[in-house]
């Protein structure tokens, strides 16, 4: 039986300063004055639209992406939130988090958004070497990054992230384990530390930089990074997410565990679990800001709304759950796909054979071979 799981709500402004060249997210340079007060509209007949999906249900986290959201003041926040909470029933201390670009901090801009509502921000550092900063096409450098984030901590927000990533053009391991050391010596909650992919349809797919570290060093790194990040205590959790205890993002981890989200702004995707029909489903807006601005809240606001066909469930499942450290349980399977186990008996037994996945009772979580081989053990469960 298919039991809706928790539920967070996922809010984009696509908006950046400037596009950078390894970037696949729906973000748009800045061109003149944002519209603020046009966008903040249109989220509030978004959100509108989206409201019967979620009747009754209290969200537990909310996430503000991009883009970058911190080119939007603090009050714009404040009043994107305010018109949620008016909507949506909040969990008490719902985590609340909102990205941010350093070279966009200004002074007594932290203390607005924590005013606001805001309890956790997550910085879009990449690197401390001002030199792969550039090469990365970044805004700021890392004394600005440095600057950001004591803001932040002055404005009494102690739950922060910090974005870094690997494997960079020109960048070798002393490098990497550097970016890891200047981060940790800024003593945040959480670290994520992921590998710079080529993704389709970016400056850099279709210009690859010069430099890139091969796959085995780009491994090497990956190693060193995590046994420096355990030593500071952070604690993986999930392929690229690193924790101090008690400070794993509850936002990601409701993603992985295949939780519920709403998802509103432009290019934003949501799932939700209809317990009345006994379908999951994937909801999308309009990608184009100019197009979302105009439909929002209509039927032409919606990319697409398709419900995930039964067989491809499994394949959804796992493509979060098997991220995690921790893997899943069968029960979590059941009530969150409406599939019994035995629907994934065949691919676990073969993981199981491989290497890859281990049990215990019933949890089912990635051995060390199954994390270097994420891809493959989510791929057993791909239907043809």
């Amino acid at each position: 039986m298919l039991i809706p799981p928790p539920l967070s709500l996922y809010i984009h402004i696509p908006w950046c300063v400037k596009k950078c060249p390894y970037c696949d997210f729906n973000s748009h340079g800045q061109s003149g004055e944002l519209p603020v007060r046009e966008y903040i509209a249109a989220l509030e007949r978004d959100l509108e639209q989206d409201l019967p999906l979620a009747w009754g249900r209290t969200v537990h986290s909310v996430f503000f992406g991009g883009g970058t959201p911190s080119l939007f003041p603090p009050e714009a926040i404040g009043d994107i939130l305010a018109a949620c909470s008016a909507r949506l029933r909040f969990a008490p201390g719902a985590e609340i988090t909102m990205e941010c670009n350093p070279g966009t901090a200004e002074f007594g801009r932290f203390e607005g958004y924590r005013a606001a509502g805001v309890n956790r921000v997550s910085f879009g550092i990449q690197s401390f070497d001002d030199g792969c900063l550039a090469r990365l096409g970044r805004i700021h450098d890392s004394a600005e990054a440095e600057r950001a984030v004591k803001l932040a901590q002055d404005a009494g927000l102690d739950n922060l992230n910090l974005d870094l990533m690997y494997a960079l053009p020109g960048q070798d391991l002393a490098m990497a384990l550097h970016d890891v050391e200047r981060a940790i010596a800024l003593q945040p909650a959480h670290l994520s530390h992921y590998q710079l992919t080529l993704e389709p349809n970016t400056a850099f797919a279709a210009r690859p930089p010069e430099g890139l570290p091969d796959e085995d060093t780009a491994w090497d790194i990956q190693e060193r990074c995590i046994e420096a990040m355990a030593a500071a205590g952070y604690a993986q959790y999930e392929v690229s997410a690193y924790a101090r205890p008690g400070r794993q993002c509850a936002h990601n981890l409701n993603y992985w565990r295949f939780g519920d989200y709403l998802g509103i702004g432009a290019g934003a995707h949501g799932k939700l679990s209809l317990g009345a029909t006994g379908e999951v489903r994937r909801r999308w807006k309009v990608k184009n800001p100019r197009d979302y601005l105009a439909h929002a809240g209509t039927p032409r606001g919606i990319g697409g709304d398709d419900a995930i066909a039964p067989e491809n469930l499994p394949f959804d499942y796992m493509l979060n759950a098997l991220r995690l450290v921790e893997g899943f349980d069968l029960a979590d399977f059941e009530s969150r796909t409406g599939l019994s186990r035995e629907a994934i008996a065949g691919e676990l037994a073969t993981a199981r054979e491989r290497g890859w996945l281990e049990a215990d009772g019933s949890r089912w979580r990635p051995t060390e071979l199954g994390r270097r081989f994420t891809n493959d053990v989510i791929g057993l469960f791909l239907r043809d």
